[in-house]
């Protein structure tokens, strides 16, 4: 009998499965009682109609799993291969639950963007990034080809762009025409459309030490035109990228001829907004990179305001990141397609400090989740980076965070990220310092008032551009003024930990200057762990066996100084196991 039970138990669980993560979520699935080998056979049909995907039908697919078998329905191609990158997570765990799902994406346009002239990066790179990021629906890689640094495609009709002499920044590394080619039917295959930016006629430096001479002229234009047919012999995409941001214009004629040259040719031309000013029709697509960026009724616009990973560190900005609404709708149309996750490369960086300082890859699973489903619960500008106390948009984080995380076990990655819904900080009240940087307050004294807590692993009292435009901690910061926050946190034993600590990261775009030797920042900022000070770099810290307390002390002067133009009266704190690489196994205390 007892041998009888132990088949049947053993047979009941081999029905079963675990509801799998997946990522992007659904639009709509229903989970059913039982499951299916994780081998089974699978139907695949093109169908006439999916009623229910209300918009971009084409990419749209329904997946029915029952233990009678498994069925694939969609009417593109397109739409079978998101199935198959569904069903793909579903098998996960050996079986695949059976489920109803009826999926679509809310917005068409779902990329990321590297910026290459800048800083070259690494073929192997580019691959990777394509490979992991389709399978999780993203379907456009925006590539910046040309910078002031380097021009990094090759041009066999004008090879001195090319040569070391004229890059500035790494220079000889381009790719050759074969490279990219192959590069681009790599992404056709996975589903993604590859879109090849040259910037122009801006961002040309390394044109015009090639040429001496610049884009906006006769003789510029002329090479220009050469050169966007040299790329649409290498590039596939509908649509050619031709910048226009960040200059002044000098040649009126230049941007007009230059859209009407590449129409000419069949193919779309794209351009960054602000930049060149655009009538009705008078371009394919603008790509808002400026929190002044507008669309323009008539011209599909991509959303790519404050989408930049290079201004903010990986622990603040995907929360803003998830949370917040394309362009503020909850679905895409006509005008506005999608977003595009932006990383610059202004200041120079190796490419792995590039890949692991700005969370490319756990950005990128964040924008891949809400541009797919939509949706969101207030702008980036009305929240920021501060995740919520509580409710739905607390909720749904939170379970992104953990959807994302059980990723990050199977991708060979860089992937600098940790949980930090469960990280809970008391802040003391603001304490105005008169200019002193250095004036000691009731905190450091052992007397704590808590004027409120949150939850992160970064806190932004405020944001660099203000709260006008990004939402910090303080509703109306003062310069000049102090704040600390505390957290109590508890280790089952006595060991080694890793702390990441900041209190200013910098960003790409800008130039600031180091901290002094033997300081976190030029604020005076501090940090002090169970009473002792902890001096930079800090690379392991002892945790005592039961409660540890961590005081952190934030001054801030001007909001603008000589040392750092835009500051950020904020701090990271994480404590990690000693190799830095995971979250330590520690509890926060939550009720201050």
């Amino acid at each position: 009998m007892a041998a009888l039970l132990s088949a049947l138990l053993l047979l009941f669980a081999c029905g079963q499965a675990e509801k799998p993560v997946l990522l992007p979520l659904p639009q709509e699935i229903t989970w059913l009682k039982g499951s299916v080998k994780a081998d089974a056979p699978v139907t695949e049909r093109l169908v006439e109609s999916l009623p229910e995907a209300a918009l971009n039908g084409e990419e749209a697919y329904r997946l029915t799993v029952l233990r009678e078998g498994v069925v694939l329905e969609a009417l593109t191609e397109k739409g079978l291969a998101n199935g198959r990158k569904t069903l793909r997570q579903l098998s996960a765990g050996g079986r695949i639950p059976c489920c109803e799902i009826r999926d679509w994406p809310a917005f068409r346009v779902r990329g990321w963007m590297m910026d290459v002239g800048r800083t070259y990066v690494s073929m192997e790179e580019l691959y990777r990034e394509v490979e992991v990021f389709s399978q999780f629906k993203l379907n456009v890689f925006h590539l910046h080809l040309t910078e002031n640094e380097a021009w990094r495609l090759e041009s066999r009709k004008y090879p001195q762009l090319n040569a070391p002499e004229f890059m500035t920044r790494q220079p000889g590394l381009f790719y050759t025409r074969e490279q990219m080619q192959a590069l681009d039917r790599y992404c056709r295959e996975r589903g993604v459309t590859l879109v090849p930016e040259l910037d122009m006629p801006g961002h040309s430096a390394a044109f015009e030490r090639a040429f001496g001479f610049g884009m906006q002229s006769e003789k510029g234009l002329s090479v220009v035109k050469d050169l966007l047919e040299e790329l649409m012999e290498v590039f596939s995409s509908e649509y050619i990228h031709i910048g226009t941001d960040e200059v002044q214009f000098t040649l009126p004629e230049f941007v007009p001829e230059v859209v009407a040259f590449v129409r000419s040719k069949g193919r779309k031309a794209l351009s960054w907004n602000p930049g060149w000013t655009y009538g009705p029709g008078a371009i394919d697509g603008l790509q808002l990179w400026s929190y002044r960026g507008r669309a323009q009724k008539g011209i599909p616009a991509v959303d790519c305001r404050l989408h930049y990973i290079n201004h903010y560190d990986f622990f603040g900005d995907i929360i803003g990141l998830h949370t917040s609404r394309i362009y503020d709708v909850p679905e895409g149309s006509g005008d506005i397609a999608g977003s595009i996750l932006c990383l610059w490369n202004d200041v120079y960086r190796d490419e792995e400090s590039l890949l692991w300082e700005n969370g490319l890859y756990p950005h990128a699973l964040a924008l891949a989740d809400r541009a797919w489903r939509g949706g969101g619960y207030q702008y980036f500008d009305d929240f920021g980076t501060v995740l919520p106390a509580e409710g739905p948009a607390r909720e749904d984080f939170l379970d992104f965070e953990e959807r994302m995380l059980s990723f990050r076990e199977t991708l060979d990655v860089p992937f600098p990220y940790q949980r930090q819904g469960d990280a809970c900080w008391a802040i003391s009240p603001v304490y105005p310092n008169g200019g002193n940087l250095e004036a000691v307050f009731p905190p450091e004294e052992g007397k704590w008032e808590t004027a409120r807590t949150i939850t992160g692993s970064s806190v932004y009292f405020r944001h660099v551009w203000g709260p006008s435009i990004v939402k910090g901690l303080l509703e109306d910061p003062k310069p000049n003024s102090t704040v600390y926050a505390s957290a109590r946190i508890y280790s089952r034993k006595a060991r080694e930990a890793g702390l990441f600590f900041q209190t200013q990261n910098h960003s790409r775009s800008e130039r600031d200057l180091p901290a002094p030797e033997g300081a976190w920042d030029h604020r005076h900022s501090r940090i002090w762990l169970n009473g002792e000070e902890i001096l930079p770099p800090a690379g392991l810290l002892r945790l005592e066996k039961g409660w540890n307390t961590v005081l952190i002390k934030l001054p801030v002067g001007e909001f603008r100084t000589p040392e750092t133009r835009l500051v950020k009266w904020m701090f990271t704190c994480a404590l990690t196991t000693p190799d830095g690489k995971r979250p330590a196994d520690i509890e926060y205390f939550k009720d201050y």
